[in-house]
């Protein structure tokens, strides 16, 4: 472990531990003096009795020794009454204090007090594979502040879950010369956030440091420019969006502009298309879509696509042929209004969100109709999902809050609520389970992916508003692959993206060839399709009313 990374966060508590020692020693000192004089002055009576025995024993023996008949006649009268004093003297043979001394612990308040001494901080955080993410790792504006999300990892480039790393961001000019530094925010999840200002034009490089040692990346080249100087042609991501699905007209998402700080070079990271095929045209007809939204995919090789407007859900081949179609225009039980999302339970039952009817459909792997869920408690369901326990997780959209079920119905437990902290949601859209049994949900106002604990305690988040690597404008589908890596589709930049387990950005779909218009529901077919053996994407594009496969390039990047 890196010396730096262990820290005794210590109050000043030693004028307390001082006092409380001095206050024992004083206890103590103030027993033994009154202990010691009482022996003491028992000790001067016993010493003042042995000397008068020793005094009348030696009077008596000179007196018989060395003395006349007479002479002892004459003292024996004052030697009998010497001798009955001292016969009749009572001496504190025995003494009058005892020697127990004992220190009774208080261990209550022992532990108390070790408690308020302080706490031992560490993290396993590893300067090899810390990230940092974010548009402001190349690009900024001059005088405005400037923001960089790093993303802490182990050795085994494991996301750490924990804060109080000691995180250091250095902004130097071209000529080396130390012009400002980075304020770092921790998030105590993990994650740092970094925000910069530099005060002119030019080349900067800013030095993101852990424990005195660069970040992975680090220092990075920063180009400065005045905001006139920018072609702002991305107005359209200032407006607020209208949540695809969430009305019966026709979806306006638009096509991918350049970005910002573009220069007319393809992007970082591409990942080539590679168009394997598209299903569907505008109708009603069988294979035909009107405002598709959410898609699944089976383990056998069947593609499910919940067809909002048409009223049904449309399962396909992984090779794009037509199966069947179920599904009836309705508001009772076993009827559709407006299916949003689609998910497969291990049971093999079709889990359908219907968001006009506010409950949950699910149906038996032949289309029938089984039973509903969630009606009551939902106010406008948009993706299902199912976690490795069995439960349905349900994205409600107005509510803005995920709810777990039992395939029974029963409620689980629910989390989330309408705003822009870290634990609330502005429109979510669709969730995402992986390996760990973690949630990861779209926050499609917020402009940003969430991740959750089973239990829904908040873990991370990644994106923000912006067309640069890794930023969003208004996230919908999301899917995991075999590797853990997220793959999100990007609506309103018309994308999809893919990140590692920790939310930093890998790579993105380079579909110019064959542009996506507004892509929502996003999956992972299983039949190895393309050159990667774990699947291929499937993305529903609801102004072209076609289902858009591409391979899965996710974890060969």
């Amino acid at each position: 472990m890196n010396k730096s990374s262990f820290v005794l966060v210590m109050p000043n508590n030693s004028q307390s531990v001082e006092f409380g020692m001095e206050t024992k020693y004083q206890s103590w000192h103030d027993i033994t003096c009154v202990s010691l004089q009482v022996l003491q002055a028992q000790l001067e009576s016993l010493l003042q009795g042995q000397e008068g025995i020793r005094s009348s024993c030696s009077f008596t023996e000179q007196a018989l020794n060395h003395g006349s008949e007479a002479e002892v006649l004459l003292v024996r009268k004052q030697m009998s009454t010497r001798l009955d004093e001292l016969a009749n003297q009572e001496l504190p043979l025995w003494p009058e204090e005892n020697s127990q001394l004992d220190f009774l612990v208080e261990t209550d308040g022992l532990r108390k007090c070790i408690h308020n001494l302080g706490a031992l901080i560490t993290t396993s955080a590893v300067a090899a594979e810390t990230v940092a993410t974010g548009e402001g790792l190349r690009h900024c504006i001059v005088g405005q502040p400037t923001s960089v999300t790093i993303t802490t990892k182990d050795r085994d480039g494991g996301l750490c879950r924990t804060g109080n790393a000691l995180l250091v961001a250095d902004l130097s000019a071209s000529d080396g010369t130390v012009v400002g530094e980075g304020e770092v925010t921790d998030h105590k999840n993990g994650t740092y956030e970094c925000v910069y200002r530099v005060p002119c034009e030019g080349r900067f490089t800013l030095s993101i440091k852990l424990y005195e040692q660069h970040i992975r990346g680090s220092p990075f080249s920063i180009r400065a420019c005045k905001l006139t100087d920018i072609s702002l042609t991305a107005d359209f991501s200032k407006n607020r969006l209208k949540s695809p699905g969430s009305c019966h007209a026709e979806q306006c998402a638009v096509k991918r502009p350049a970005s910002t700080y573009s220069t007319g070079k393809r992007k970082e990271n591409p990942v080539e298309d590679d168009l394997m095929f598209r299903i569907g045209t505008k109708g009603r007809n069988k294979g035909e879509f009107t405002n598709l939204q959410g898609v699944a995919a089976s383990s056998v090789g069947k593609v499910l696509i919940a067809d909002s407007n048409n009223q049904c859900v449309q399962i396909f081949s992984n090779d794009g042929q037509f199966k069947s179609r179920f599904g009836a225009r309705g508001r009772s039980p076993g009827q559709l209004q407006r299916p949003t999302g689609v998910a497969l339970h291990p049971s093999g039952d079709i889990i359908i969100a219907d968001y006009d009817n506010r409950w949950v459909s699910i149906f038996s792997s032949d289309g029938k109709f089984k039973t509903k869920i969630g009606s009551g408690k939902l106010m406008g369901p948009k993706g299902v999902s199912v976690d490795r326990n069995g439960h349905i997780i349900v994205v409600d959209n107005k509510s803005c809050c995920v709810f777990i079920f039992q395939l029974n119905g029963k409620l689980v437990s629910k989390f989330g609520s309408r705003g822009n902290s870290d634990k609330k949601f502005a429109g979510p859209h669709f969730a995402a389970v992986n390996q760990n049994n973690e949630i990861i949900v779209t926050d499609f106002h917020n402009h940003s992916v969430k991740v959750f604990s089973p239990e829904g305690e908040f873990l991370l988040k990644f994106g923000s508003n912006g067309e640069g690597n890794g930023q969003f404008n208004a996230p919908t589908g999301v899917a995991v692959d075999a590797n853990g890596n997220i793959i999100v589709a990007d609506w309103g930049n018309s994308r999809i993206q893919v990140f590692d387990s920790s939310g930093s950005f890998l790579s993105y779909i380079n579909t110019s060839a064959d542009p996506l218009y507004g892509p929502q529901g996003l999956a992972l077919t299983s039949d190895g399709l393309g050159c990667v053996p774990v699947g291929s994407f499937v993305t529903p594009s609801p102004r072209t009313e076609e289902q858009t496969l591409y391979p899965d390039h996710g974890s060969a990047v």
